[in-house]
């Protein structure tokens, strides 16, 4: 969020800006067309930080992708390719590659943009993964960058943590931390100054500011975790009544954002769940999207929320299914791809199969649904419909006037993510979901623009930005690089 207000901040400077991420780990990602023609996939922060900078996303913003399967293995993208499923143990021998593959994209960014701002990956004092690092300290010293360390004071103990983080690097590492930003503060900021001024004594860096809490910060989020019980805060209802939407919390939830723009709507209220008892009071139940279709199958059934979906439908409320969510409703999946399991049975709500292929459709999507309206979305998939019963309605129609996903009496299915970003298209649901609810009351806002809602919270970020930090002293880090003159704060790690 820190590195789309800073590039938010630049772009109205009219800085040509981009953001870059050496590896994220995350199941949200964004399609982007590659330079060969072919779709690619890299982390859905960097595209929102492509839309923070002005400029269209790249596959270099973020040239490592680690999409997490399970708790032990993750598939590496690479420059928008799925090329390798890795453990800890094998990640270690494709270290070199994947660094190599990053410091090229960074040093290519810098040859075409006037700045590019650089966004690490969980702590630069992971000191255990020192050793060939190419996100945090690794890059910084690659590419002499100045750095400065994020501190997130709502989670406690904000001063430990930074003066921690600068004391547990070598000497090369600290040459190039430049100073603090505290983040996330509530209250009164005098209560903070002894605490600043303390650090600054200590480490001989300044704090480039201080962050307020803002409310209004949770679209695009890096991965569910960043989420609450309900999203976002719920504008009242457009009519009389509310809509409720439940949204299944899957243990590999993929590409969570595609309910962002449903609670944007007013009157509508999306919450995610992992219990049985809260489907059975909403009006609409989401599947969202899985890593791991059939592992996740499993879980639902393990848990109750299986039973729970089933009944819902039985009670003649409406079910929507995306991607991952959309394979469970089959009737069976065979699967020696994913989970490698063979043939599962589905929930059974669909009459489809799904087959799962080696190969992954990774493109944009562009299509309509009922008299016209247009539906812009994206696939990221290694599963697709095999068989289907010849009758069944599909839910879009892509480009070309083909059948995609499905309708089946209140089941809804699709492989497509983003849909509800096309605010025609997101009209058009909720209206239907609404009369299948029975929540005649429920009117949708005809003026609400999902794009116009993420733009506004760009430039919320860029408001904080020049609000409540140094930009002054920002800009000579840019222009400038780390000072010269930052002091070693013992122990430090040993030099390699």
């Amino acid at each position: 969020m820190l590195t789309a207000g800073i590039c938010r901040w630049l772009h109205r400077q009219g800085v040509k800006v981009a953001p870059f991420k050496a590896q994220n780990m995350s199941n949200n990602s964004a399609v982007v067309i590659g330079p060969d023609g072919r779709g690619g996939e890299f982390g859905r922060a960097q595209a929102m930080q492509a839309a923070a900078c002005g400029i269209a996303p790249d596959l270099r913003f973020n040239p490592v992708l680690l999409k997490p399967g399970s708790d032990l293995s993750s598939q590496v993208v690479l420059l928008g390719e799925a090329v390798d499923t890795i453990t800890a143990d094998t990640f270690r021998s494709l270290r070199p590659r994947l660094a190599e593959t990053a410091y090229a994209a960074l040093a290519e960014l810098r040859e075409a943009y006037d700045v590019v701002i650089c966004e690490g990956a969980g702590s630069p004092a992971e000191i255990n993964l020192r050793d060939g690092d190419y996100v945090n300290m690794g890059l910084a010293r690659q590419a002499r960058l100045p750095t400065i360390v994020v501190g997130d004071i709502d989670r406690g103990g904000v001063f430990a943590a930074m003066f921690g983080t600068l004391a547990l690097l070598d000497p090369a590492d600290q040459a190039l931390l430049a100073g603090f930003v505290v983040n996330k503060f509530r209250g009164d900021r005098g209560l903070l100054a002894p605490g600043l001024e303390m650090l600054r004594r200590l480490t001989g860096r300044p704090t480039y500011g201080v962050l307020p809490w803002a409310l209004d910060l949770w679209l695009d989020a890096e991965d569910s975790l960043a989420y609450g019980r309900v999203l976002g805060r719920p504008a009242g209802p457009h009519g009389t009544e509310w809509l409720d939407v439940a949204v299944v919390r899957l243990p590999r939830i993929s590409n969570a954002t595609d309910v962002e723009a449903l609670a944007t709507e007013p009157g509508v209220r999306v919450r995610l769940t992992v219990e049985p008892a809260e489907l059975a009071a909403a009006d609409l139940v989401v599947l969202p999207g899985s890593k791991s279709t059939v592992a996740d199958l499993a879980w639902l059934r393990e848990t109750g929320l299986a039973d729970a979906v089933a009944a819902h439908v039985a009670a003649g409320r409406p079910l929507l299914g995306i991607c991952g969510g959309f394979q469970m409703l089959a009737r069976a999946i065979h699967d020696e791809v994913e989970s490698r399991r063979g043939s599962v049975p589905g929930l059974g709500l669909l009459p489809i199969e799904i087959t799962f292929e080696p190969r992954k459709t990774v493109r944009p999507a562009v299509g309509s649904v009922a008299a016209d309206l247009p539906v812009r979305g994206y696939e990221i998939h290694h599963g697709y419909v095999s068989a289907a019963d010849p009758e069944l309605s599909p839910l879009l129609r892509d480009h070309r006037g083909g059948g995609e996903g499905a309708v089946h009496g209140v089941v809804h299915g699709t492989h497509w993510h983003g849909t509800f970003e096309s605010d025609e298209f997101r009209r058009w649901f909720l209206t239907r979901v609404a009369r299948l609810a029975g929540r005649t009351g429920f009117r949708v806002a005809p003026a609400n623009s999902f794009a116009a809602a993420r733009e506004r919270a760009l430039d919320l970020l860029g408001d904080l930005v020049e609000e409540h930090l140094d930009t002054t002293a920002l800009w000579r880090l840019i222009e400038s690089g780390p000072p010269a003159d930052l002091p070693f704060v013992p122990p430090g790690a040993p030099p390699r």
